[in-house]
């Protein structure tokens, strides 16, 4: 395995693995106006690569003409689900959000579940800015959404057509979604789960240059307080600012997918897609050695 694992400018990988395969959904790392759709990067053996283009059926997602970034996937029922931020909205009076997708196929292209072409949440609850999505599925087959930016992270619980949320027990915002922020989060929540505990990772720093980083923290429950224990990515003599990254189980060996750029590359877009070895050990989660 090389880093990066593919040419060009890629960032926010959001890794799956389904039958023999990895799926690691990716945002295209230009400028907010040129980001118009994501693709898909996949692999059976780690060594080779295929990059698909343009997943998102995008005449189904009314309004999302920019900043199409940070995907997350999940199978849920049969189908293949995929959330993703578009428009970078700073208000709630701005179209955009985070619009949902559904396929048959972990491939796409995928729809919009609505056929309005309306976004899932357009809401800025408690000053956290709708993006960053990602799915986790516990145990007993529950989907929760956990997103945010501008250094809130808040959780839901989606319905079980993945079409809206389930009410959420107060303290709650709109009744539906909960704010679990943890020490020094910036945006880019990922969570796994660990011998019965919830392991979040998330990304604190500027997405923009070097300081960019991975913090680890965990809770014992899905909607629990998630507790900061370590970092887990930062830079290093390798590379700078590693971040916005998944994990996926692989051939009997935990990985990290994440993005990182080239030392003294000034250009906030020059995001390289990489893989890397994840060790746990404890019940916790181990710093990451980068390679090239």
């Amino acid at each position: 395995m090389k880093n990066p694992v593919v040419n060009g400018w890629y960032a926010d990988p959001e890794s799956r693995v389904y039958g023999d395969t990895v799926y690691m959904y990716v945002t295209n790392s230009l400028p907010f106006a040129e980001q118009l759709n994501l693709d898909l990067v996949t692999t059976k053996d780690l060594k080779s690569f295929e990059v698909t283009r343009n997943i998102l059926d995008m005449s189904t997602y009314q309004g999302a003409v920019s900043a199409i970034w940070a995907p997350s996937a999940i199978e849920k029922n049969g189908k293949y689900y995929i959330i993703f931020a578009a428009n970078n909205i700073m208000t709630e009076e701005e179209i955009g959000g985070l619009y949902v997708g559904v396929c048959d196929t972990p491939m796409g292209p995928f729809k919009n579940v609505f056929e309005d072409g309306r976004p899932l949440l357009n809401a800025i609850y408690n000053r956290a800015q709708p993006i960053d999505a990602h799915f986790f599925t516990d145990d007993d087959g529950a989907t929760y959404l956990y997103y945010g930016g501008w250094r809130h992270m808040m959780v839901a619980k989606m319905k079980d057509t993945m079409d809206g949320f389930e009410p959420m027990p107060e303290p709650s915002f709109g009744g539906i979604v909960r704010e679990l922020t943890p020490e020094n989060y910036v945006e880019a929540p990922y969570v796994m789960k660990i011998d019965g505990k919830y392991h979040l990772m998330y990304s604190s720093g500027s997405w923009g240059n070097g300081t960019y980083c991975v913090k680890a923290a965990v809770a014992d429950s899905p909607c629990g307080e998630f507790k900061y224990y370590g970092d887990v990515l930062k830079a290093s003599d390798i590379a700078d600012g590693p971040g916005h990254n998944s994990a996926f189980f692989f051939e009997g060996q935990h990985y990290v997918a994440y993005h990182r750029r080239t030392i003294g590359d000034t250009n906030p877009h020059h995001r390289m897609l990489c893989i890397d070895r994840l060790e746990i050990k404890d019940g916790k989660l181990c710093p990451v050695t980068m390679t090239k």
